[in-house]
Formats: C-alpha cells, structure tokens, sequence
C-alpha cells in the first residue's frame, strides 16, 4: 500500500476506535437498538443528502438494493449484534483479541473468491499483529479462553462477517464510494428499526446534550465518514488489507486513553504495538524476503464506463490486441 493509504486505514482506525467512546456515553442513558437504530439512520440521511448534493443518483434497480441489503447484515447489523451479545458472556479484552482475527478470515474469504492471493507474507504479518494485540492488551485475557465457548463463539462469528463483508463489498466498487456507503446504512437502520420499537421504545427517551453529542459523532464520524473512508480502501487495496484496522483500533483506543484520559502506557504495551507495527510491515511486504513477496497483482479493473487502453502504435500495426474477442460486458455487473 501507498504512504497515502497507510494514511486513510490510520484515519478509520482513530473513527471506528472513536465509536467505543462514543457508544459507552450514549449507552448511558439509551438502550442498545436504540443507539443502533440512531447511529444508521442519521448516518443513513447524511450520506444520502451527500449523494443527492454531489450529483450522484441512488439506484433503482432491485437488484442492487439486495446488494446492500446483504452487504448491510453481514457489514452491520449481524456482527453488531454478536458482539454485543458475545461481550455480556466474555471479557472485553478477550473480545478485542478474537474480533482482531478478521484479517485472517478476510485473507481465506478473498483467496477462496479468487479476489486475492493467500500470500505467506500477508499471513504472517497478520499473526505477527494478531500476537502483538494480545500483548498489548494483556495475556491474562487469554486465561479467559473457554470460559464461555458461546461467547466466544460470537465474537468470532462477527469477524467472519466482516470477512464476508469486506469481500462482498468489492462487487459494487463500480459506483461511487458514497452510493453503497448510503445503501448499505439506509438497510441497517431499516434492520435496526423493529427491534428498537418492540424492545427499547425509543419514544420513552429523554437524553441529555452529552448524549445527543455522542451520537452525532458516533454517526458522522465512525460511521458516515468512517464508512466512506473503508469503502475508498476497499476499492483499491483490497479486503484484506482494509481489515488491518482491526490491528490498530487497539493501538488507537490506547493512544487516545493515554492523551485524553491520563492512562499509563506500560512496557507490555509498547511491545504489543511494536509488533502490530512489525505485522503491519511484514504484510507489506517489507520484512520478508523477496522470493516470499507475491507476484505483482493483475492491474484492475477500469472503472465503468471506460475502456482498457488502446495498443501501442506497434502493436496496432504488426499483430492483434491482445484483448481482441474479450467481452467487456461485464465492467458494470457492480452495479447490478
């Protein structure tokens, strides 16, 4: 990945580490569906302004909206849910570990859709950040281990959704990044609605001025802008790669409790975060041997509307285009 985009995974890593903060404070005095519900759905009419604003159009076909409807349960509302329910049953340390394995399960996803190569270096990186999250964290949460297989069984569960999520994801990088991003969390909210009106009754609620704060930024922030930065990485460095956030959340939730919240930083910490920043490079391909690196990944494909470009002078007049009796039918099926 480009400096750039080591940029924009550190960005969603602060948003969507951001959201545990923001989600305990508005968890104060709301039920969860509730806060659910309000995260998607102003998140939801705030993208879709953006769109209508930007001169972009939501899509009408059915097609697509099942698309999003997909993306939407394995993106949100299914792993939301096993997390949440997961975490009454096991610690939050151990949740963070196991929710760290995505990128592992997101790695045998894309290689099993033929989306990506199962590269020896891009597993190793991950285990290598997979031990540098429970260091930091602490081992001691891994003594938990077992204690609730169900629970544990949940966490897990979630990150093979965002597996599948983030592999799903890629069919619809034809569009605009905003046009999914608004899809995918107007059918989240739609999800989220009967079980906030049947369990929570939201309309009982009066929350005070730091909740309505939280939940603005738990819309705007991790979610909108959050979404919209996940969905340009997506396009363009793969699931995998995108997945990596989960390694640094950890990082970014101890950086920001040490600045804002006056928490130590310990030596065991430090160390775990030297090794996800060993993990991270390794799968970049930077610590490993250059006979273990992949081969260089077939270019991708030209956005809709485009054409591959034309042959060479040369080639135009001694031989044929290479690309001659190839149909390009299917540059749109994304938007399907």
């Amino acid at each position: 990945m480009t400096s750039r985009q080591w940029g924009l995974l550190s960005v969603l890593a602060v948003l969507w580490g951001g959201a545990f903060f923001f989600s305990k404070v508005a968890l104060g005095e709301l039920r969860p569906f509730t806060v659910v519900l309000v995260r998607f759905g102003v998140a939801a009419i705030a993208l879709l302004l953006v769109v209508r604003l930007s001169g972009h159009r939501m899509p009408r076909s059915g097609r697509t909206w099942a698309g999003f409807l997909v993306l939407g349960a394995l993106n949100n509302f299914i792993p939301f849910s096993l997390i949440a329910w997961g975490q009454v049953h096991i610690t939050s340390g151990l949740a963070s570990i196991l929710n760290a394995t995505t990128p592992l399960f997101t790695a045998v996803v894309a290689h099993a859709w033929g989306q990506e190569r199962l590269a020896a270096h891009r597993i190793a990186g991950v285990l290598l950040g997979l031990v540098g999250v429970a260091v930091l964290i602490g081992p001691g949460a891994l003594r938990h281990l077992g204690a609730s297989t169900w629970g544990e069984l949940a966490i897990v569960g979630a990150a093979i959704s965002y597996a599948f999520a983030g592999t799903y994801g890629r069919r619809f990088r034809a569009l605009p990044a905003v046009v999914p991003v608004a899809g995918m969390l107007t059918t989240s909210a739609l999800m989220a609605l009967p079980p906030a009106l049947a369990l929570d009754h939201p309309w009982a609620a009066r929350p005070g001025a730091a909740t309505v704060g939280a939940l603005l930024g738990l819309a705007l922030l991790s979610t909108a802008l959050g979404f919209l930065i996940y969905f340009r990485l997506l396009s363009s460095v793969g699931a995998t790669n995108v997945m990596l956030v989960t390694l640094l959340i950890p990082v970014t939730a101890l950086l920001l409790g040490s600045v804002f919240l006056d928490e130590r930083v310990t030596g065991p910490a430090l160390a775990g975060m030297a090794l996800i920043f060993c993990g991270l490079l390794a799968i970049d391909g930077r610590l490993l041997p250059r006979r273990l690196r992949p081969l260089r990944p077939p270019p991708p494909d030209p956005p809709a509307g485009e054409t591959p470009a034309s042959p060479s002078p040369r080639r135009a007049a001694g031989s044929a285009s290479p690309s001659r009796g190839h149909s390009t039918a299917g540059s749109g099926a994304a938007a399907t």
